[in-house]
């Protein structure tokens, strides 16, 4: 499993400092652009009259802002979550004095005041986000009714009505809080999706690594074998050269003897790499077998069961040992131990065309609500029925269900999440259908071995 600790240490920390100052200073001089441009049209060809000595010390100090971050800091530099508080904090400062001498919500440019509040929500913790957004309706209150007036060539001055000032001010503290909100949900939801992604890779990594572990230790079992041979054999020889000598016929025999340790201990290494190689295909019972033997003594009882529809179909499909299908079983199976009462059900059917496996416990079950989002990452969908899981107040990551889900369906799964008293098993024996269900649905020829290494399996027993 993926320790917590690896994904959730100074996650807001960890993302903040994604932003490059670079980045920001690009974003500045854009601003810093748009607003001379806005000013120059002002003046050139609508010959409004405006305090442009005050406009170009608010657009200076920008300015500066980004000459001393591009001397200061490296090009590479990233931010901070203090940094990027008070980059963001800055220009909203730097935005809010320019529109204050430039008719306040009088003018149509006020808008923009939205635009840090809603970087920060993207890239900055919540109490961060709060402080700014409470800053930029306490600003934009303001400059409601402190500005210096808009005025046009002939001195007369461009006031709208109070009711549209009133109108700004609310559709700029709605959209305000509306955009912040709704970045804050998308980048989070993101986010989780990306640390959940790398989660299941490492997941999936080390299971492939426990697959190839084998081929290895067959390979290192061949290599080995020869220099093991000729050790022996010279042993050997100075055995029969060293009878007169009593001491060093000893450390002969010694050294035949462990020769002979070191290849009975090799060739049992190397079968087993060997079978792992040979395994690579195996009877589905076998691979569930092989994903539910980590848990078969955690207190509860797994009982494993076959459904087939006729008794024609008692020869069992052969597929594919992926790791993705071992631990996504693993995982789902583990689900089931740890919310279990005490017994946890796996049903196993075929057919010509699809493969079933049904995960079923005895424990409370999935809640109602949370059914449909069963599959999401960072989400806990169940509390413990085990006493001692309930003292630790296990809760988990809500990664569990999201990686063994996301494995399984990229071997073309399809999985569905149920209640004992929403589905039934069908013709399941001796089963109380009380917990929570999972459903696993492949087609054959999604996962069915091409090759058959072990031969037929006619009339094979499975469970």
């Amino acid at each position: 499993m993926i320790p917590e600790n690896a994904l959730t240490v100074s996650r807001d920390n960890q993302r903040s400092r994604w932003i490059r100052l670079r980045t920001m200073i690009l974003l500045r001089w854009v601003a810093i652009l748009g607003q001379s441009a806005a000013v120059l049209v002002a003046v050139q060809f609508y010959n409004l009259r405006l305090e442009l000595d005050l406009i170009i010390f608010a657009i200076g100090i920008s300015v500066a802002g980004n000459l001393v971050a591009m001397f200061v800091f490296p090009e590479n530099e990233r931010l901070s979550e203090k940094q990027n508080m008070a980059m963001i904090l800055f220009d909203l400062l730097q935005l809010l004095l320019l529109l204050f001498f430039t008719g306040g919500l009088n003018n149509p440019f006020a808008v923009l005041v939205i635009a840090p509040v809603a970087i920060s929500a993207t890239s900055l913790p919540v109490r961060y986000t709060f402080s700014l957004g409470i800053i930029a309706i306490f600003a934009v209150t303001l400059l409601a009714n402190y500005n210096y007036p808009l005025l046009t060539e002939q001195g007369f001055i461009l006031r709208v009505p109070n009711i549209f000032i009133f109108g700004n001010w609310t559709a700029i503290v709605i959209s305000m809080l509306f955009l912040s909100f709704y970045s804050r949900k998308v980048t989070v939801e993101v986010n989780d999706m990306s640390d959940a992604l790398f989660a299941t890779q490492m997941a999936l990594s080390r299971e492939q690594k426990l697959t190839d572990l084998g081929g290895v230790v067959a390979a290192a079992a061949h290599e080995l074998g020869t220099p093991l041979a000729t050790i022996k054999l010279a042993s050997s020889e100075l055995m029969d050269e060293l009878k007169d000598k009593k001491e060093l016929w000893e450390d002969a025999v010694l050294i035949r003897d462990q020769a002979d340790r070191c290849r009975d201990i090799l060739q049992s290494m190397g079968q087993a790499g060997k079978d792992d190689q040979h395994m690579r295909n195996a009877p589905v019972s076998e691979v569930i077998r092989e994903a539910a033997e980590p848990h078969s003594d955690r207190g509860k009882e797994i009982i494993f069961e076959l459904n087939l529809k006729s008794k024609e179909d008692i020869s069992q499909p052969l597929i594919q040992r992926r790791p993705e299908i071992i631990h996504g079983l693993r995982n789902m199976i583990q689900n089931a131990i740890d919310f279990a009462n005490n017994k946890v059900w796996i049903v196993l059917s075929w057919s010509e065309i699809d493969i079933k496996i049904t995960i079923n416990d005895d424990g409370p079950g999935f809640p109602l609500q949370m059914i449909s989002r069963i599959g999401d990452p960072f989400v806990s969908y169940r509390k413990a029925s085990s006493p001692r899981l309930k003292q630790i107040d296990y809760q988990g990551m809500g990664l569990g269900l999201f990686i063994a889900k996301t494995l399984l369906e990229r071997t073309n799964a399809k999985l569905s999440f149920s209640n004992g008293g929403a589905k039934e098993i069908e013709n399941s024996k001796n089963v109380t259908q009380i917990g929570a269900i999972v459903e696993i649905v492949w087609l054959r020829s999604d996962i069915e071995a091409q090759n058959n290494f072990l031969g037929e399996n006619e009339n094979l027993q499975v469970f």
